[in-house]
């Protein structure tokens, strides 16, 4: 039971409201609260502040939550691996990917599904505090983010592909000939880019300053759908990794220009908590990554999107 006390205690952390908190783990609200109160009397301190409704976790508390996500995932770990001796591997792996990399991320998710029939994968789309953040929760086995410039703590790393940047804009534009365009050319534009508040743009910014330049986005979204949009239904440009273009395969009307002045990648990669054991699913996720070679599978499906040029 010392289990299930425990995952009432993270809910009640997440949710921060006894009644979601017993919804999210199937039991009603009476049973969520002596279920804690059990846990406090084996441990003999109080771990939640109560009032009218929920107040917060005591110092003994996010102690106790820390120790709890910490026993939750090796107890799902071990879980994985006992399953994975009977019958193969099973249970579900949880990634979260920073935006720019959800139009590859199937290169890796695909052949993995193939060879783990029983697992279930969920995908989300997470900036990379978050990402760091899930990892340290134990909510996410496995990252797929930026190495290089904002780099993750207490993680192992996989490299994948470097990433390099592209104009996207309308082929009736006044740069759709050319072979190249500088930052300061590309920030002239009306643009369309996500958020400060993810890695990417704060990548893009660093190199419009470096070009001597500031950019200022007509739209800024934290959603690929609507950035899509505004570059097939309106009259904006964007700028966008080349793995972002398998995407844009199927509009018309669009090309993609080369960036330089300065010259910019980053590497993107898997990562994962740095602990023994590692969760199995995200053991097994980094054994398939490493049969691929992404990056000439990238530079394959971004040459056979020739409605993009």
């Amino acid at each position: 039971m010392i289990i299930r006390h425990l995952q009432y205690l993270t809910a009640l952390a997440k949710e921060k409201h006894f009644a979601r908190a017993a919804a999210s783990c199937n039991v009603t609200q009476p049973t969520l609260s002596a279920g804690i109160k059990q846990l406090e009397e084996s441990l003999g301190v109080l771990l939640v502040e109560r009032g009218q409704r929920y107040v917060g976790l005591t110092p003994e508390g996010e102690r106790t939550l820390a120790w709890a996500q910490r026993a939750l995932g090796d107890f799902e770990g071990l879980k994985q691996e006992l399953s994975e001796m009977r019958e193969g591997l099973t249970g579900v792996l949880r990634i979260g990917a920073i935006p720019v990399t959800l139009p590859v991320i199937a290169l890796l998710t695909t052949p993995f599904a193939q060879q783990h029939q029983r697992v279930r994968i969920v995908i989300t789309s997470q900036t990379s505090v978050d990402i760091q953040r899930g990892l340290d929760d134990f909510s996410l086995d496995i990252g797929l983010t930026y190495l290089d410039n904002e780099p993750l703590a207490r993680v192992r790393t996989l490299p994948l592909y470097q990433e390099h940047y592209v104009l996207v804009t309308g082929d009736a534009s006044a740069l759709a000939k050319r072979n190249n365009v500088s930052w300061t050319e590309a920030a002239r534009q009306p643009l369309c880019l996500l958020t400060p508040d993810m890695q990417n743009r704060r990548i893009l910014d660093m190199y419009f300053h470096q070009a001597g330049t500031e950019v200022r986005a007509v739209v800024e979204t934290n959603s690929l759908i609507t950035l899509w949009s505004h570059l097939s239904l309106g009259s904006l440009s964007t700028v966008v990794p080349r793995s972002f273009l398998p995407l844009l395969g199927s509009l018309k009307n669009l090309v993609a220009i080369p960036l330089t002045d300065p010259d910019a990648t980053h590497l993107i990669g898997l990562v994962a908590s740095d602990r023994d054991p590692l969760p199995p699913v995200a053991h097994a996720l980094l054994d398939v990554a490493k049969q691929i070679d992404v990056q000439a599978a990238i530079r394959h499906i971004v040459h056979s999107a020739s409605s993009v040029h």
